[in-house]
């Protein structure tokens, strides 16, 4: 064997699609300090033999493969192992586990995505006096004694249990963690904890840096921080809890250096602080989330004018009165979220002559009581990706300024009052999701939208806009979602929607839209699209950085001899703000779908038009069920009907007109469905109570069934 293997003692076979044959093998290498086997494939259990005769071994990473079982005995032969990472896997384990409880040199430990049964299983730590990260998240949560029959000898640095599966409806933190008196970062977030917060681990551990109890039912009437200042504290996510009164005012000085506050959903009260603006972290950026709460007065002058407030999210609480100015002028703000409050009057006025604009790249002011035209000052935030002033009294024409914003992905100023025509410019290149519904908005469509490619989008519906449908629609060739529904448009539905491939959502109802229906409609096929569901904002992870200054060990959790600095990730707690939505009306009612479901949604309405020239209609071999409506004898032009191969029930509509042309195939395959031309009689046994409803004699005439025909 070559010297160049006996010696070597470093192996990184990461992504690399091995089989468990190498760990049956790799006892040759008896050199070996370090081995990375991450996201090789390795799946079934870990053998016996073989890997565990490392005992040189200082770091194993095993992590973002298929293994499974509980841990092999022999893990304990690994006796100089400090590092330890067998993440995203699928390994089990109830109590302690021999092996683990041997590794007493361990210091980074992850168990994270497994099927661990914690906290049970942390009692293999129990004597690992070196232990300092253990990561633990995704596992599975079971009910701990009441009695703590262990006293851990670690003081942990990092833990982290967030996001476990739980039979239970509330459990209680760890009891370990009352024993842990030098954490720096701990999430134990969305793990059903319930009871009070567990504040005394602030009291506790008095150089955190991170804190995040986010998704408990965490109940605390009156918020109280610790007494003492904690100048290391980075962030604090209390979110999705139960928490009331109001914001500690003494928040500024028990935590001078915070970078992340993330009180939402809970149900806070009172004024914002206003020291939140006076906030001065090492990394000179603030990330505030105060959003779904019960917050009232208006926005602190002091946080408008902050130069580190990087995000601000008030959403959907009680403030009003005017958005003071001050806030779009901030040197570092990004990202404000003012919507669903009580805010009102004009928006301000600013001279960009004199005044330098946020770098905003999302605006949202949604759901407030806001008046008047869009200032022409919009135009010049030229980072802007998302403009969202939706649900106000709005009014004027849509400026031609916002013409000069090369980089706005989405614009929603729906159900406002804008009228006149559409501006050209709306069609501009980097438009995704457009939302100009709801308004006053008139004349013809020109070329608005003209070879806008990326446009996903279009949602022009409820306004008085004129004219034909454009033949340049069979350009917007990544157009998922088309609403034209409730205008004025006029003459026939262009054959070139066909070349958009795309589509799955297709509203043209409530127009004056006569002729045929595209017989190539039927050619699309309406498939699942992600991009139409969510139009996301881009968050950098919050990162929290423990440097050799103040953690004296750090490098050794970074096996790597590159890194310095041992660094936790965690993502920045701040949930996306814009969710597409779409009014679609079926069974005879109007909703709005929004989120996830669009991704999975689709349809065609065409009703309320004059469209009743379908000479063909084919749904055979589908899974349709529920009867056939008597509107389709309205449809005095159909040549070929067929609806065999479905789930439908009932008795078939009375032979006459042009459905007396139709013989029994094209029925066939409905097992409950009934008369002639079938065969089966409507008073057999066995079926659907079903009755055909008629048609209500006020119902406007329609090309298409209703929806609700087919469940």
């Amino acid at each position: 064997e070559p010297d160049v293997l006996i010696n070597l003692e470093e192996l990184v076979l990461d992504g690399l699609h091995l089989n468990n044959n190498i760990l049956q093998n790799i006892h040759v290498l008896n050199s070996l300090r370090a081995l990375s086997l991450n996201d090789c494939g390795l799946t079934g259990t870990l053998p016996t033999q073989g890997w565990c005769d490392l005992w040189k071994l200082e770091v194993l990473v095993l992590s973002e493969n298929a293994l499974e079982g509980e841990l092999p005995s022999c893990l304990a032969n690994l006796s100089s192992l400090y590092h330890l990472d067998i993440s995203s896997n699928q390994f089990i384990g109830n109590g302690a586990s021999i092996a683990l409880a041997n590794l007493t040199l361990l210091r980074f430990v992850s168990l994270s995505q497994n099927l661990f049964q914690v906290p049970s299983f942390f009692m293999s730590f129990a004597n690992h006096s070196h232990l300092e990260v253990l990561s633990s998240d995704q596992n599975k949560l079971v009910k701990e004694s009441t009695i703590q029959t262990w006293v851990p000898k670690f003081q942990i640095k990092v833990f982290r249990l967030s996001n476990c599966t739980t039979k239970e409806l509330h459990n209680e933190v760890p009891k370990f963690l009352y024993y842990q008196y030098d954490l720096r970062v701990i999430d134990l977030s969305y793990n059903k904890f319930g009871g009070k917060l567990p504040l005394w681990l602030l009291e506790n551990n008095t150089k955190l840096g991170g804190f995040s109890m986010k998704g408990n039912s965490f109940i605390n009437r009156d918020l109280q921080f610790p007494s003492h200042p904690n100048p290391y504290m980075s962030f604090v996510d209390l979110s999705e809890n139960k928490i009331q009164g109001q914001i500690p005012t003494n928040i500024c000085s028990i935590f001078p250096q915070l970078s992340g506050l993330n009180l939402s959903s809970n149900i806070l009260e009172g004024n914002i602080p206003p020291c939140l603006g006076s906030l001065k972290s090492g990394y000179d950026e603030l990330y505030l989330d105060l959003s779904h709460n019960q917050l009232s007065g208006g926005i602190p002058e002091n946080l408008a004018k902050s130069d580190s407030l990087v995000l601000l999210r008030l959403s959907n609480n009680r403030l009003s009165g005017r958005i003071i100015p001050t806030i779009f002028s901030s040197h570092s703000l990004r990202w404000l979220y003012l919507d669903g409050n009580n805010f009102d009057g004009r928006l301000p006025s600013i001279d960009v002559t004199i005044f330098r604009l946020s770098p905003i790249e999302d605006m949202v002011l949604s759901s407030n009581n806001l008046s008047g035209e869009l200032p022409r000052w919009i135009s010049n935030l030229l980072d802007l990706s998302e403009l969202a002033l939706s649900n106000n009294q709005l009014d004027g024409p849509i400026p031609m300024d916002l013409c000069h914003l090369d980089h706005l992905n989405i614009l929603d100023i729906s159900q406002n009052n804008f009228s006149g025509p559409i501006p050209s410019c709306c069609g501009a290149q980097s438009i995704k999701h457009l939302h100009l519904n709801g308004n006053r908005l008139s004349g013809t469509l020109g070329n608005a939208f003209f070879n806008c490619s990326s446009l996903v989008t279009l949602d022009i519906s409820e306004n008085q806009l004129t004219g034909e449908i454009p033949n340049w629609i069979g350009t917007l060739s990544a157009l998922r979602v088309l609403l034209l529904k409730a205008n004025l448009f006029t003459g026939e539905i262009p054959i070139e929607l066909c070349k958009l491939q795309s589509l799955s959502i297709i509203v043209l109802s409530q127009n004056n839209l006569s002729g045929p229906i595209p017989f190539c409609l039927s050619n699309l096929t309406l498939e699942p699209s992600y991009e139409k569901s969510l139009a996301e904002p881009e968050f950098p992870d919050f990162v929290v950085h423990l440097g050799i200054a103040n953690y004296s060990e750090s490098a050794e959790f970074e096996w790597s001899t590159r890194s310095e600095l041992f660094t936790i990730g965690v993502s920045l707690f701040i949930d996306n703000q814009m969710e597409e939505k779409v009014d679609y009306t079926t069974k005879r009612a109007s909703y709005i779908y929004k989120g996830n479901i669009l991704t999975y949604m689709s349809g065609i309405d065409l009703s309320c038009n004059r469209l009743n020239k379908i000479e063909s209609l084919d749904l055979s071999h589908n899974n349709l069920s529920g009867i056939i409506p008597t509107e389709l004898m309205e449809l005095y032009t159909l040549e070929v009907f067929n609806v065999s191969y479905n789930n439908l029930s009932g008795s078939i509509p009375f032979q006459k007109a042009q459905f007396a042309t139709f013989d029994e195939s094209s029925y066939m395959a409905n097992p409950f469905l009934c008369g002639p031309p079938l065969p089966k009689d409507c008073s057999e046994p066995n079926l659907p109570s079903t009755t055909t409803p008629n048609a209500p004699d006020d119902e406007e005439e329609s090309g298409l069934m209703d929806m609700y025909v087919f469940q």
